[in-house]
């Protein structure tokens, strides 16, 4: 793909364009060592831009229907005059790296608003659910003038802290009578959870719904208060009948007001970048390393050795290790 200037990715942020938003997220998720080059002189310029955006994490057990409810989320919040990017992070084949992609054909209306941006990133080998150029691409929709940044993960079960790091509202997604469901949430992610919406609550549903909007509240009574003085909330909504997106909006406007009054709402975001720079540090140390001849030619001894049992996992792994402490001295 062409590259450009960065004087041409930066002019077309700031005019909006979206095709060159679409250009610039690409940059930043590109391997190549010159575009990563560009890529970093780009997030160094946009860096200070303020921004009065709300990131919003989305997650759910498969079947829930995040798709259905961002798009109907969506179409509400730019009624209301917002613009709202999503980045929909599919899942991607361990065996070919491959997504399927196809967020924008199961959001087919808010893709043609002309207010809201989707963008369907392959999660790689990531654990929980999200690309590692999320947080990049983030930064990137904002300087674009989106006010609202909405990820969607694959769904839940992995590290859900990756997403919970880089948005300010994490928003967890179960349907009505969800019993069997919630057994299979980890408990960490209940507590990281700023609001609960029980979706598909319309027809015969609505009742069972209801009644999981109280065991839900009585279960969270049990959760340990939390230092920032905001208490999770549950609400109902129904994506089929559009019923419920006011008051989940009202919802997270309330979060952000709490949290911007009580001084956290900025001091979360730069522990957040705290962070992001540590991953992305660790994550650099293990590519650089990773391409390293001598330790590759070694790795692949060793993992030989393993295979055929003449070595041990741990012992194999100490000489990895011995290894890559030689080659840092």
């Amino acid at each position: 793909m062409k590259r450009f200037s960065l004087e041409y990715y930066l002019d077309g942020l700031r005019a909006q364009n979206t095709v060159v938003l679409a250009q610039s997220i690409t940059l930043v998720e590109s391997r190549k060592r010159t575009d990563q080059d560009l890529a970093d002189q780009l997030l160094n310029h946009i860096l200070n831009q303020e921004s009065k955006s709300v990131r919003i994490g989305i997650t759910g057990t498969p079947g829930v229907g995040k798709s259905s409810f961002i798009e109907g989320f969506g179409t509400y919040l730019t009624s209301k005059g917002k613009k709202l990017a999503v980045l929909a992070i599919d899942p991607s084949s361990q065996r070919t790296g491959g997504s399927i992609l196809g967020d924008k054909t199961r959001m087919e209306t808010l893709s043609r608003n002309p207010n809201a941006f989707i963008r369907p990133s392959a999660s790689g080998s990531t654990l929980g659910g999200v690309n590692n150029k999320t947080h990049e691409a983030i930064l990137l929709c904002e300087a674009s003038g989106f006010d609202v940044v909405i990820v969607e993960t694959v769904g839940v079960g992995q590290s859900e802290t990756l997403v919970n790091d880089m948005v300010d509202f994490f928003l967890l997604m179960i349907q009505p009578g969800s019993g069997d469901d919630l057994q299979g949430i980890k408990k960490g992610i209940m507590e990281m959870a700023h609001g609960i919406v029980i979706n598909k609550a319309d027809g015969d549903q609505e009742k069972l719904a209801k009644r999981s909007k109280t065991d839900l509240l009585n279960a969270l009574h049990l959760f340990a208060a939390s230092e920032t003085g905001w208490s999770t909330k549950v609400e109902l909504c129904s994506s089929l009948e559009k019923k419920g997106f006011d008051l989940i909006w009202q919802m997270i406007l309330d979060f952000q007001h709490i949290m911007i009054e009580n001084g956290l709402f900025q001091n979360n975001r730069s522990n957040q970048n705290v962070r992001w720079f540590e991953n992305r540090v660790n994550f650099g140390l293990i590519q650089h390393l990773s391409d390293h001849t001598a330790l590759k030619k070694n790795i692949k001894e060793l993992r030989s050795k393993v295979q055929s049992g003449e070595l041990s996992v741990s012992m194999a792994t100490t000489e990895v290790l011995t290894i890559v402490k030689q080659l840092l001295t």
